[in-house]
């Protein structure tokens, strides 16, 4: 669509979300383990593209098992998905446990007084995942004290179904704490009751089987982002951001642009401005390095981006012209790309992905 102008109801912005490429990024992942079930991660408004369009189509594709952050997702998720099984990561809050087996949520639980409050609300009739921290010191028991809990009855009193940790550096490979965390983690497993176990995230879906166990927990990969750094992307990209050019101009040598002159042109130049800022989630630190395609052809982000405006230097760009199309995110443009260029990293391009955008969703 690059270079096409597109029907704007209110928004000079476009954001494109494949569905398809989510359920084909899903089934690729879980061909990497076909011994265990493959779950989805759908956090952040399902990474930022829309819990109520991705929750489905991942359904249909087959997934039975997602994971939310936040009790109010997993509420959200819940009137989306009523057969699901849904893991709410950020544990029980206090007094809240009847919330919980109100909606069928099932909490990830991470210290002793969890599993108390969890048990002595349910005495075993709801399920709940024990997580337990090998190594990223955020959430979770710590291996000795998951350890001590061998031989004791409340992990059927709690209900406990599935045990967890989080990888803290799955996306390389050869770091030896992948090894040391699947090691202490296959030590709880083997001291406590026969339960499923899930260690895998995206990244962690490539490492070697020890990672792999019963259940992956796939986020990031679903939506496009490389679980594999340094090496060619098997995902299938899902976002696509495009934004109309407002308005063009011609500078000369030493004229500046956007907030405080942070630009100077070189030389001759001709700018167009984009209906398009960092409210709608594109990150002004991407300001002077980060680049849109226009025809194809990189343009340059010049001058600090603006709450609704960027200015590209589009000289090059033979097809730039009011009404034509800037793509921010699509083509050679992916997400890791983008947050690169932005001193940060996918995961922060696409939940920060604004509402503001004309949203369309294709299969």
């Amino acid at each position: 669509m690059s270079g096409d102008s597109f029907a704007d109801p209110g928004h000079g912005a476009r954001l494109t979300v494949d569905l398809s490429a989510i359920a084909a990024n899903w089934r690729a992942l879980g061909a990497c383990a076909p011994q265990a079930e493959c779950g989805a991660v759908v956090k952040a408004d399902a990474y930022g593209c829309g819990l109520a369009a991705v929750a489905p189509a991942l359904w249909r594709a087959g997934c039975r098992t997602f994971f939310v952050a936040h009790l109010s997702e997993g509420i959200a998720a819940r009137k989306i998905l009523p057969e699901a099984a849904i893991y709410v990561l950020n544990g029980l809050p206090p007094g809240h446990a009847e919330v919980f087996r109100a909606h069928g949520l099932r909490p990830v639980l991470g210290d002793r007084g969890e599993l108390l409050e969890w048990a002595a609300a349910t005495d075993g009739a709801a399920p709940a995942a024990l997580h337990v921290d090998t190594g990223m010191n955020r959430l979770g028991l710590r291996v000795e004290e998951a350890l001590a809990l061998a031989g004791d009855p409340l992990i059927a009193r709690a209900g406990i179904d599935l045990v967890m940790s989080h990888l803290v550096s799955a996306e390389l490979p050869d770091d030896p704490l992948n090894a040391r965390q699947a090691a202490d983690f296959a030590r709880v497993r083997a001291a406590l009751p026969p339960l499923r176990a899930s260690l895998a995230n995206s990244s962690g879906t490539c490492l070697a089987a020890r990672a792999r166990h019963d259940l992956l927990r796939p986020g990031y990969a679903l939506f496009g982002g490389n679980p594999e750094p340094g090496r060619r992307n098997r995902m299938r990209p899902v976002v696509r951001l495009e934004a109309t050019i407002l308005q063009l101009r011609a500078v000369e040598a030493g004229e500046s642009c956007g907030y405080n002159g942070r630009w100077q042109a070189p030389a001759p130049r001709r700018l167009a401005t984009l209906s398009l800022g960092y409210a709608d989630g594109y990150p002004r630190s991407a300001s002077n390095s980060g680049h849109a395609l226009v025809g194809g052809v990189p343009c340059p982000i010049v001058g600090l981006i603006s709450m609704d405006l960027i200015i590209l230097d589009v000289t090059d760009a033979s097809e730039a012209r009011r009404g034509a199309t800037a793509t921010l995110i699509g083509d050679s443009l992916d997400i890791d790309t983008v947050g690169q260029a932005a001193g940060t990293i996918g995961y922060e391009i696409l939940t920060g992905l604004g509402s503001r955008y004309v949203r369309s969703y294709v299969e």
